[in-house]
């Protein structure tokens, strides 16, 4: 191992991490060198192994569950998690890997603004990554992305804006049953209201981050903020690789949410996701309509493949997140994210 290679190591090998190991592999310039995951049927194999591709490096790498095992080979330029979606049940990995001084790239969607639902948490987090000299940052597609930082990219080719209409409508198709436990797929109407009265159904989880994240960029605060979730009830049997609802029962959710921030701009976040929405003539894609001078109008269909488009955020991020100043960052902190397509040791500073 060259040791001016990025090095990395991965928390939490299933669909997003796994995703990620297989992008850096072919990637030129990174070294992984530790994977810890809890799932049985991967402990103790190699990670080329289990991703079927060649190794390109000359050790192996042999998956665990002891991350102490991970984080204690040293010389790690950042850790990967991708094991949590909120920002309390990330904070002690995090605390973990912060107190071993490297960085950090966390998929927590709570983690793209955890100061959103978090702000005694993100304050610990701040003051202890700048005592440890490392970088601390949330992303994904969604939040992360797709309905934050785009639309604040575009809004900095206006003079002033009025609203933000901001619409994400994807497929659950792709993803595994966890997700569609999450979401309520199969579920009869009055299984889901059970379920949602008792906080079981997840929805999308990210709406509150994406709004402050633009309010902050804008220099603004948010005053109100609502979001609500129905269930999306197929009309007919619909069927995806993981997931089933009959006819009358739930096949998705949809999301929606209104954030006023304390100039009186409005933020408005509407998101429905289910499996095979084709099947009931709806199209994918990610919107933004921007009220403002100039108009904005931004539209892409099909939508951004969730699971893709985060894979690739993460690993495309590491440079930014290495050359960052230390502490606890977003995405509007960080330079504009573009595809590593060369040698990522030549966006590494010396400095």
């Amino acid at each position: 191992m060259r040791r001016n290679d990025v090095r990395v190591a991965i928390w939490g090998f299933g669909a997003m991490g796994s995703g990620m190991a297989k992008m850096i592999i072919e990637k030129k310039g990174f070294d992984i060198i530790g994977v810890c995951d809890v799932y049985s049927g991967y402990i103790g194999r190699s990670i080329f192994e289990i991703l079927a591709v060649d190794n390109p490096y000359s050790h192996d790498v042999i998956v665990t569950n002891n991350i102490d095992e991970v984080l204690d080979i040293g010389c790690i330029d950042v850790v990967l998690l991708a094991t949590d979606s909120y920002t309390s049940t990330a904070f002690p990995k995090i605390v973990k890997i912060i107190n071993k001084g490297i960085n950090v790239i966390s998929t927590a969607e709570e983690m793209a603004y955890p100061k959103a639902n978090e702000p005694e948490l993100s304050e610990q987090l701040d003051k202890l990554s700048k005592e440890k000299g490392v970088t601390v940052l949330g992303t994904g597609v969604n939040p992360g992305m797709m309905m934050d930082l785009l639309a604040i990219c575009m809004s900095g080719v206006t003079e002033n804006v009025r609203r933000f209409e901001i619409s994400r409508i994807n497929s659950l198709s792709p993803f595994g049953k966890t997700v569609m436990e999450e979401q309520g797929v199969g579920l009869s109407l009055s299984e889901y209201n059970e379920k949602n009265e008792k906080n079981e159904i997840a929805g999308h989880v990210g709406f509150k981050e994406s709004a402050f994240m633009i309010a902050e960029a804008l220099g603004l605060k948010v005053v109100d903020f609502n979001q609500s979730m129905k269930p999306i009830i197929t009309e007919f049997d619909r069927k995806s690789p993981h997931g089933f609802a009959g006819a009358g029962d739930v096949c998705g959710v949809e999301m929606s949410a209104i954030a006023v921030l304390d100039n009186g701009i409005e933020i408005i976040l509407y998101h429905p996701q289910q499996i095979e929405p084709e099947m009931a003539g709806v199209s994918t894609g990610d919107y933004i309509k921007i009220s403002g001078k100039p108009e904005i109008n931004l539209a892409n269909s099909p939508e951004v493949e969730g699971g893709i488009g985060t894979i690739a955020i993460c690993v495309n991020m590491i440079p930014h997140v290495i050359n960052a100043k230390p502490g606890l960052v977003t995405m509007i902190d960080l330079p504009v994210p573009r595809v590593i397509m060369g040698d990522v040791r030549k966006l590494i500073r010396e400095d």
